[in-house]
């Protein structure tokens, strides 16, 4: 069974950093295309960042600005997000996602990815 699993979430202040970890299983990891994807009561899941299965290509929200790095290890199973200059605008429940379908493509829309975790919470204060 596909699982993932995030951690790392947390409450920090405006300018803060935080690195979330997407702990993977159940599938052959390196073979699919993973993204951090964030959802709000008010907003719609939007895409953070993905990457594809070894890393050549990325895709961020342009709302990132740099301030946040996607990575992969395929040899732990593990996707990660660094994020650093955290906003308050950056609050959000923050999900890890395995794209559908197996392979070097680079997906950047919610409806691509069909195995979900549970989600992180980050909350940025002023």
């Amino acid at each position: 069974q596909v699982q993932l699993v995030e951690s790392g979430g947390g409450s920090v202040q405006a300018g803060g950093s935080l690195r979330l970890s997407c702990a993977a299983s159940g599938f052959l990891f390196r073979n699919y295309c993973m993204g951090w994807f964030r959802q709000t009561p008010t907003k719609e899941r939007e895409v953070v960042a993905t990457i594809t299965t070894y890393g050549a290509a990325t895709d961020y929200a342009p709302s990132i600005k740099g301030r946040f790095t996607i990575s992969r290890d395929n040899a732990k199973n593990t996707l990660y997000l660094e994020m650093n200059s955290l906003e308050p605008e950056d609050t959000a429940m923050y999900y890890c996602a395995a794209a559908r379908s197996s392979g070097g493509y680079l997906f950047t829309r919610p409806e691509d990815f069909g195995y979900w975790g549970q989600g992180t919470q980050v909350t940025v204060s002023s």
